[in-house]
């Protein structure tokens, strides 16, 4: 195996658990928003995500209440959106601040950070969150403060997850050849388009999942099975 100078890391089932995404803080930013966007829609960056969010549904023109029940559909339907992905971030910031949750991290990922840092490797994520509620996600988690883990941060700005380029593009933007990266996800078409761009995987199949019987990617039960 190529030497590994890197770690890439989805959040997501593979630090963190599906559930605290998907049952804490999407639920909190869907029961806030509607006042979010009335209190804060004035304000410049809250504005432009607005904007964005309306160009991407090829809306010319749409009254405030309308924006705000879009945006609610696509919190629904988990919409990739990157103009979402901001306004949730900036809900959530308010939430871990006020001490409403701490992010969920799997019992071992703290520790095994930590060596990995020691060991000299860079440590990268790459989420379909926004990069500030990722810096906000892990540093208001369970563990403490891990930000000092991270030398850098990827969202949907980068390019989608599912997508060979999005990696390629990660690879040039730490300035390390892909053969040297290993990239850490529960979810298979990530992995798929991260090996296309030559990157090393890492397919996280936490218990109670069961393993996958014809793997395309060398599968992990958790972070201390693998070593990079």
């Amino acid at each position: 195996m190529t030497t590994i100078r890197a770690i890439v890391t989805d959040i997501e089932g593979t630090t963190s658990s599906i559930s605290f995404v998907k049952d804490v803080l999407f639920p909190y930013a869907r029961k806030r928003l509607p006042a979010y966007v009335e209190t804060h829609g004035d304000k410049p960056e809250v504005q432009h995500w607005l904007h964005e969010a309306a160009k991407e549904a090829g809306i010319v023109e749409a009254s405030r209440q309308e924006i705000i029940e879009l945006l609610l559909s696509w919190i629904d339907e988990d919409r990739k959106s990157t103009a979402l992905k901001a306004l949730q971030g900036m809900i959530w910031k308010d939430g871990y601040e006020d001490g409403d949750y701490r992010a969920h991290i799997y019992p071992e990922v703290s520790a095994r950070l930590h060596a990995w840092r020691g060991e000299g490797l860079h440590l990268y994520v790459y989420s379909s969150g926004s990069v500030p509620s990722q810096r906000l996600f892990f540093g208001y988690s369970e563990a403490g403060d891990l930000t000092p883990m991270f030398a850098g941060y990827f969202d949907t700005e980068t390019g989608p997850k599912r997508e060979r380029a999005s990696y390629e593009r990660i690879a040039a933007a730490i300035d390390e050849q892909p053969g040297h990266i290993l990239f850490l996800s529960d979810i298979v078409e990530e992995l798929d388009a991260a090996q296309a761009a030559g990157f090393q995987t890492a397919w996280l199949v936490r218990p109670p999942q069961a393993l996958p019987e014809q793997p395309r990617h060398p599968v992990y039960r958790d972070f201390d099975a693998i070593t990079p």
